[in-house]
């Protein structure tokens, strides 16, 4: 396998993974930047820490090379001209050239080693940090009114969402939400610059600077030939039709898109927080994001006439759509939480749909979805639990916190 990206499934046994270790980050949410942020609480970091390194260690128990994007993005950083670089880009991503701090956060960041300033940069520059006798402007004297000059990442350890494999390439994601936009640029560099990626020449299917949001979250690659992305509150059709079109031009391996319609909500961010693939002909799925009589709106994306349009065809029937795509005679959507009203709704705001298989029918989830996880193994799937106190005040569970890299072909 020549490809240093290398992914045509969502079961094929997992050998190389990027995560990113809950960091300081975490340290600088305070309560009344929590929307703002998308967090609902403060996780404890010596305590999440300890969750993600036993999730990490868990993933290698199985077998998988894990690579973490700090580290990733540091080694990408390896020239001082791509260090300067990579810092003025995040500060003007971070709006630092508006009120004229430019110059000082720019010597700041650089007076780190490389290292050093990517961990900063994750973690957040606060005011205090710099010294009192070169503030000059007058929203730099007033720490109280805002504590940050560049706002703190702590979304980074999901690190499915800034960018999704897809066969031998990935798209690397515009971000719907402010908070998380900058996420993307490490992933960026990594795969222009880290050693293991650039000589590759690994294609972008959909680059950052598209104007419409996509998530990785949303990005399921269900065979060699079938990619589901969930049309969400975070992933636009626009930027779907987009990536189909890049797809289909680009590459022949990809024949179909499932644009999946879920509810807009926060508790359903992402398609993979309501519907995961765990075996050849088995799903997860949360009820609740189908009408009482079991429909939902599925889109079937296909070449189109020319480069600029689509074959589409509508659906409202997602296990026949699934059936027809994946060429399977039968197949199992498994409900989260069993189905019950209260404990579907419970675990699914604690990600219980949210699974990451490692191979066909092993997938590891939080240990605090306890109904499902059963309810998983009655139908023959083995079930890794993973602790999950305080990762899960992200929001986000083992898929959400895996970019998978290298699978093997099923």
């Amino acid at each position: 396998m020549n490809h240093p990206i290398h992914v045509h499934s969502e079961i094929g046994k997992l050998k190389t993974v990027l995560v990113k270790r809950p960091g300081k980050e975490l340290e600088n949410l305070i309560p009344e930047l929590l929307p703002q942020l998308l967090f609902d609480d403060i996780p404890y970091l010596k305590v999440i820490q300890e969750e993600h390194d036993f999730f990490a260690k868990t993933l290698r128990d199985q077998g998988a090379e894990v690579l973490y994007l700090e580290k990733l993005a540091s080694e990408a950083l390896h020239t001082d001209e791509l260090k300067a670089e990579f810092a003025e880009r995040i500060l003007n991503e971070s709006k630092a050239n508006v009120n004229g701090s430019f110059q000082h956060l720019k010597e700041y960041l650089l007076s780190f080693s490389t290292e050093d300033m990517v961990d900063k940069i994750m973690s957040g520059v606060r005011k205090n940090e710099i010294e009192a006798k070169r503030k000059t402007h007058l929203y730099e004297l007033m720490e109280d009114h805002y504590p940050f000059y560049l706002d703190p990442m702590p979304n980074l350890y999901f690190t499915r969402d800034p960018a999704a494999s897809i066969g031998n390439g990935l798209s690397i994601n515009r971000m719907r939400q402010p908070a998380r936009r900058r996420e993307s640029l490490f992933m960026e560099y990594i795969i222009k610059h880290h050693p293991r990626f650039a000589n590759h020449d690994v294609p972008v299917w959909l680059d950052r600077n598209f104007n419409f949001p996509i998530e990785g979250g949303d990005e399921l690659v269900l065979s060699e030939e079938v990619i589901a992305i969930g049309v969400s509150e975070r992933s636009s059709a626009k930027a779907i039709e987009r990536l189909a079109l890049n797809l289909f031009s680009k590459q022949d391996k990809v024949k179909k898109v499932l644009a999946i319609e879920i509810p807009n909500c926060r508790a359903f961010m992402h398609l993979d927080t309501v519907f995961t693939m765990i075996d050849h002909d088995k799903f997860t799925i949360h009820p609740a994001i189908q009408s009482p009589e079991g429909k939902m709106n599925v889109y079937t994306l296909e070449k189109g006439p020319d480069a600029d349009h689509l074959k589409i065809t509508h659906s409202e029937d997602l296990k026949q759509t699934l059936k027809e795509a994946l060429g399977l005679e039968e197949l199992v959507l498994i409900p989260c939480g069993g189905g019950d009203e209260i404990v579907s709704a419970r675990e699914q705001w604690n990600d219980g749909s949210n699974t990451l298989a490692i191979s066909p029918g092993v997938v590891v989830t939080y240990d605090r979805n306890y109904v499902s996880n059963e309810l998983l193994r009655e139908h023959g799937v083995k079930v890794i639990e993973v602790l999950s106190s305080e990762l899960s005040r992200g929001r986000g569970g083992p898929r959400c916190m895996s970019m998978p890299i290298i699978r093997e072909d099923i």
